[in-house]
């Protein structure tokens, strides 16, 4: 195992030469952070915001942010990419093919952040409105060249050493082709493991599980309740205990697919919520100074246009452009200590990089 780690943190060594002086400055302008809660809002372009703004009535927690950036989200082979491309270039650093989790152009497998923050002896967690083997939480843990693989996604996770996975999913665990409970597995390797949301244990010091849906949480609007912020709040109390630090990746999934649907309502409430998941990250860092909570999307979806509005009624006229992704660039909001180092434009590939210099493990 020695061994191993040796090897890994001798390829960080030549990883930081190759990224080069930008990256670099960034450690030596911004200083460390402890924690970093990286939350993503799937398909949510500036316009989403202002929708969910608007039908808010003027209110998101997201306003608090002061620093805010642009990510270009384009793929190794895609002017538009999708969540399995942008997932991997936000968890890795790397653009890859459009479809593939967690490998880069050629296929060889890249370690996301959340699997470097383990090495260095962080605790993390993945906490997610869609199936836990979904392109986005999956390009954190698996690497695989489908996405659609998501028996072998799961598979993955066995020997992730991810502290807390909250999420829908629970059928690619237990209900697989080749028979293998991997709930069962996961349980024999000291895991909390339930199926039931509302019973969880948060007083356990075990690391947790929560599965409670075959394949994806329900919808904001057809009655999922606060399931996002509630779970958002289990998981930093519990990571946070650690005193070295925890690096948590929150997905507001189902902007995407409201998006795809062209269905404002959907979208609307979707964004509500994810902003009440930004909320409680956002007060966390407010009492736990060293906390960085950085808000952005893998890409937009749907052109949405807003052609008119009431910010005192929360009625919106808008009209979308496509029921696919779009190749504009998307906002990245930064919140907490050296949030300004999240300012500017950048390949969404520098997100990873700039969460690697404030963690430290380029040092």
């Amino acid at each position: 195992m020695k061994k191993f780690i040796l090897i890994l943190n001798l390829l960080f060594i030549i990883r930081t030469i190759a990224i080069g002086s930008d990256s670099l400055s960034c450690s030596a302008e911004c200083g460390q952070v402890k924690n970093i809660i990286l939350m993503i809002g799937d398909g949510m372009g500036t316009n989403q915001i202002y929708a969910g703004l608007t039908a808010n009535k003027g209110f998101l927690n997201i306003l608090r942010a002061k620093f805010v950036g642009f990510s270009k989200t384009y793929s190794a082979d895609s002017y538009t990419t999708d969540s399995g491309a942008g997932g991997t270039a936000i968890s890795s650093g790397y653009k890859t093919n459009n479809f593939a989790v967690g490998v880069d152009k050629t296929g060889v497998r890249k370690e996301s952040i959340i699997e470097i923050a383990e090495i260095n002896g962080l605790s993390t967690g993945i906490v997610v409105t869609s199936s836990v083997t979904h392109a986005t939480p999956a390009a954190f843990y698996a690497h695989v060249i489908s996405r659609n693989s998501e028996e072998a996604i799961a598979k993955y996770f066995l020997g992730s050493g991810i502290d807390i996975l909250i999420g829908g999913g629970s059928k690619f665990f237990e209900k697989r082709a080749d028979n293998i409970n991997l709930l069962d597995s996961l349980r024999d390797q000291g895991y909390l493991v339930s199926k039931k949301f509302k019973d969880i244990d948060t007083s356990s010091t075990k690391n947790l599980i929560c599965l409670p849906n075959e394949i994806n949480i329900p919808a904001s609007h057809k009655g999922r309740g606060d399931f996002l912020p509630q779970a958002t709040n289990i998981a930093i109390n519990k990571l946070g205990k650690n005193e070295k630090g925890f690096l948590l990746m929150v997905e507001g999934s189902q902007i995407d697919w409201a998006c795809h649907n062209n269905d404002i309502e959907y979208l609307t409430s979707e964004v509500i919520d994810f902003d009440k998941a930004v909320g409680v990250a956002f007060d966390f860092a407010d009492r736990n100074p060293g906390t960085l909570v950085i808000v952005t999307a893998d890409h937009e979806t749907g052109g949405l246009a807003i052609k008119d509005g009431d910010l005192i009624e929360g009625t919106l006229k808008v009209k979308f452009a496509s029921k696919g992704h779009s190749g504009v660039m998307v906002p990245v909001f930064a919140y907490g200590t050296n949030a300004s180092c999240i300012a500017g434009i950048y390949e969404n590939t520098e997100i990873f990089n700039k969460m690697m210099c404030l963690l430290g493990f380029n040092e």
